[in-house]
């Protein structure tokens, strides 16, 4: 299972708890790349730019493709790039909330954010969330996170590829 999504959106909290419900283990992409690169995903794109981030997020893709019986929390621009989803393999989650939530949910720790760095973040949301729409589109569900608890949103997406499974 891989759960992609706009920054935000709950990807890794709801990652972790849906691995917990289901029994099977939890993988973050950027944790992976931080722990490879030895430094926080703001200062691989601060020190080494996007291209060297997007280089070591392949790196961290080959590797967990072929291991089985994950959620994999992707970070929030691999969706840009289907090939790398799609060798992750699995139901494709795409996690979604509404601009206002997402401004909310990452000015607390806005300064882990590179995108949301130096501009308005309100406007930097809108345009990447534009951007993007037609990526997270193509997962094989969406559930808006905006108004639900992560329990109730693992509920549902359990729910649901019950309903994909059987059907």
């Amino acid at each position: 299972m891989v759960l992609i999504g706009f920054m935000g959106t709950g990807k890794s909290v709801i990652g972790r708890r849906l691995a917990a419900a289901t029994g099977r283990r939890f993988v973050d992409t950027d944790q992976r790349i931080e722990q490879r690169a030895g430094k926080s995903v703001a200062a691989i794109f601060r020190d080494e730019g996007e291209a060297r981030f997007r280089e070591m997020e392949s790196e961290v893709v080959e590797a967990l493709a072929r291991e089985e019986g994950c959620v994999i929390a992707t970070g929030g621009g691999m969706a840009l790039r289907p090939d790398q989803i799609a060798k992750l393999g699995g139901i494709r989650v795409a996690l979604t909330a509404t601009p206002e939530v997402i401004l909310e949910r990452t000015q607390r720790r806005r300064h882990a954010r590179p995108l949301l760095s130096g501009q308005d973040p309100s406007d930097q949301i809108h345009r990447l969330m534009a951007e993007r729409a037609p990526y997270y589109q193509l997962a094989d569900l969406s559930v808006d996170t905006s108004r639900m608890s992560v329990d109730e949103t693992v509920r549902l997406i359990q729910m649901r590829i019950n309903a994909l499974e059987a059907g």
